[in-house]
């Protein structure tokens, strides 16, 4: 008898040192339930979400019920009725604590989206799924699925996160997964930024009152991207009679964004405006004197207004009212190193510290990305955790990492992926992460991409070049881009497609990874004299090829189609056979500015420029031009072709006359053609030809360019009312 009962206090000695597990599903067949203590919305998707991927793993369903009695095995997602033993007074929104009590496992949360954020957890720590991309995931199948007794939470270093990738458009879980957010979630009619003319449309006010609108150069500027006369009592009542609109139609919704236009230089100098921003040492002055005004109007709800360009330093004396939002952006700022390491940063910086002693309501969004041209190596990864901690250290509660998250762009589904750990958890180790994902998504080929990462990374900061946000691969192509260093790169590829050779998903992911580099290399080839044609005809055909496979919509903001790219590559840049007369001098009689004043040979090379206007091209900044080309003697032609860019982005406008006129002298000029150009505002870059082109040869040994430019920013233009520019990359005498 004594043995038995010894060997009974065994036996519950044993089973109370086994493992606390709840056993969702044993051998194939549900064993646990999804409890929900109430109807929320959001605890209902965040059990949809478990209940779908354990079908996925295990091949069975979890019932979902609500307002049961709990038994073994539970999961209960709710904050109603929940157990007192749980804590969760000190959870911010979106975030969560799971807890297991006697084989049930409870998730409460701090409100928002935490229920789902922490379904995501679970399966990703305790049930072996990861998710990558666009309907990319993995998971390994099993017949028993059991979580561990666990007790952790998890709370977000922001609270509001946001990011780009393109299956947030087409991919119902990778949002939530990535625990990103939209502005259309949180701001009223999704109203986040450059709001200004949305409520004050110069369509409607313009003309009628030009005073509601900024003073500068000698006049008012009523526009589409024009700014306010901050000053004016009339623009604030008619800003909150809207604004109060806005709020009512969205009730739901207790954030808008109240902010300038898109655009530089054009804030309101007026002598009041004027006043008050020299008396607080910065133009954000009279925007947040307005802005606290505003705010006081409506104290329930939180105006966001942007510290951009140039309202990012904060003001000396007034703060912004505890309900003003601050949207801080790097936009001016390079990206080989972090924000504390050039002087860009560093002048940022300054502005977030700034902002930061005044304020705990900051939001910064923040650039890693190259607008002109998302399909380019953007070797940025080692900044991005450091600058993050900065944001946090401070008082950044709410972060957009805009990224090349557009399909195909450079590691789109790694920065993605990588920048929502980040922000999620700012004091996770970014190289640790970007390994895991490598591993993860690329399987045998994840060490030579790693390389080619490292590789990169190490080229760009011992080429001493700057790595910012319009950047073209011609920039580099003598350092991180350049012919020993692309060779390796190029092998690197070479063996990461012949490690995954057999499997075509890896394959096609390395292939489509592999797209930025073969970009680089063909838009640098065109700037070749001794362009290998054959070579890079093959080179073309096969980036033509894999964009069409991976359906690649575009190549940049402007929403250039790499197709239309690869066709102009071989009408524009490929050698055509058609000669051109060898231009013997350029003079100017109105010179091109002064960083372009020694570049008149560019004009005559037989190299036509690209879509990023910071190589090849020779530009006029608010100035007419004219030069003349010296042929060295009298020679016979047909036609003259001059090749001009249109990028309204860059506040790079089309010339709206160019006149032709011929000497055999240099002194006695007969006008050839008048050649007019319509106003243009596709956002699209252009190359627009304006040539004269005869019904019959003419003689003379000089040719006179006169071109009329626009010079000033139209109204509807982001400058509006400051100085454009207009560029040439090749004149061709036919």
């Amino acid at each position: 008898m004594k043995h038995f009962i010894s060997l009974l206090l065994l036996i519950s000695c044993l089973h109370a040192t086994l493992p606390a597990q709840v056993a969702l599903v044993k051998n194939g067949k549900p064993a646990g339930r999804i409890i929900l203590t109430s109807n929320d919305s959001i605890d209902a998707k965040a059990a949809r979400l478990l209940q779908d991927f354990v079908e996925r793993i295990t091949g069975a369903k979890l019932p979902i019920r609500t307002n049961i009695p709990i038994k073994t095995n539970d999961i209960v997602i709710g904050n109603a009725g929940f157990n007192k033993n749980v804590q969760k007074d000190k959870l911010t929104e979106d975030g969560f604590r799971i807890v297991h009590n006697n084989h049930i496992l409870q998730v409460v949360t701090g409100g928002g989206k935490g229920s789902i954020y922490a379904v995501v957890s679970l399966l990703e720590r305790y049930c072996g799924v990861s998710y990558w991309g666009e309907n990319e995931y993995s998971l390994t199948p099993a017949s028993t699925l059991q979580i561990p007794a666990v007790n952790f939470s998890e709370i977000p270093s922001f609270r509001y996160r946001q990011s780009q990738h393109y299956a947030m458009a087409t991919d119902s879980i990778y949002g939530s997964w990535m625990r990103l957010k939209t502005p259309r979630e949180i701001f009223a009619g999704n109203l986040w930024v450059h709001t200004f003319d949305f409520f004050l449309p110069s369509e409607v006010y313009g003309e009628a009152h030009p005073e509601y609108y900024s003073y500068f150069n000698g006049s008012r500027h009523p526009g589409k991207a024009s700014q306010w006369c901050l000053s004016n009592p009339e623009v604030l009542e008619i800003v909150t009679q809207r604004l109060d609109s806005v709020f009512k139609a969205n009730p739901g919704k207790h954030m808008v964004s109240v902010s300038q236009n898109d655009g530089n230089y054009t804030f309101c100098q007026c002598d009041l405006c004027k006043a008050v921003d020299d008396y607080e040492g910065a133009h954000s002055g009279s925007l947040i004197h307005f802005m606290n005004k505003l705010a006081e109007r409506f104290p329930d709800k939180e105006i966001s207004t942007l510290a951009y360009l140039y309202s990012m330093k904060p003001p000396r004396h007034v703060k912004p009212a505890k309900n003003v939002n601050i949207m801080l952006c790097s936009i001016d700022c390079d990206r080989e190193v972090s924000l504390k390491e050039n002087l860009s940063g560093r002048e940022f910086a300054a502005a977030l510290e700034g902002w930061s002693a005044i304020t705990e309501n900051i939001f910064v969004w923040d650039y890693g990305i190259n607008f002109d041209n998302y399909l380019t190596p953007f070797p940025n990864f080692h900044i991005l955790g450091e600058n993050m901690r900065l944001f946090r250290k401070n008082n950044v509660s709410m972060h957009f990492s805009q990224i090349a998250g557009s399909r195909g762009g450079d590691f789109a589904e790694l920065r993605t992926w990588l920048v929502s750990k980040l922000m999620w958890n700012v004091n996770q180790n970014e190289d640790s992460l970007i390994q895991t994902f490598l591993r993860g998504y690329y399987g045998a080929a994840a060490p030579y991409l790693y390389q080619y990462i490292k590789l990169m990374e190490g080229a760009l900061l011992g080429s001493g070049k700057r790595l910012w946000i319009y950047d073209s691969p011609v920039s580099h192509k003598e350092g991180m881009l350049k012919p020993s260093l692309m060779r390796r790169y190029n092998n690197l590829f070479d063996r990461a497609e012949s490690s995954v050779a057999t499997d075509s998903v890896l394959l096609k992911r390395v292939w489509r990874t592999r797209l930025p580099l073969q970009y680089s290399e063909l838009d640098i080839a065109r700037t070749e004299k001794d362009m290998p044609v054959e070579d890079i005809s093959r080179k073309l055909n096969l980036f033509e090829e894999r964009v069409k496979l991976f359906s690649v919509p575009t190549l940049n903001e402007r929403k250039n189609s790499p197709l239309d790219y690869c066709a102009l590559y071989r009408t524009r840049y490929m050698p055509s056979g058609k000669k051109s007369i060898p231009v013997a001098a350029v003079r100017f009689s109105i010179p091109p500015g002064e960083k372009y004043a020694a570049m008149g040979a560019a004009l005559t090379d037989g190299l036509y420029g690209g879509m990023t206007f910071a190589e090849g091209w020779v530009g006029w900044l608010g100035a007419d031009a004219a030069l003349t080309l010296d042929l060295g003697s009298e020679k016979e032609f047909t036609g003259i072709h001059t090749d001009f860019l249109h990028q309204l982005g860059a506040w790079i406008l089309v010339p709206s006359n160019v006149t032709y006129s011929i000497s055999s002298n240099g002194k006695d000029y007969t006008i050839l053609q008048s050649v007019d150009h319509p106003e243009d505002r596709n956002p699209q870059v252009k190359f627009i030809d304006l040539s004269y082109a005869g019904n019959k040869p003419v003689k003379a040994r000089y040719i006179k360019i006169d071109i009329t430019a626009i010079k000033t920013c139209p109204h509807w233009h982001y400058g509006v009312g400051h100085p454009c520019w207009f560029f040439i990359d090749e004149i061709w005498v036919e």
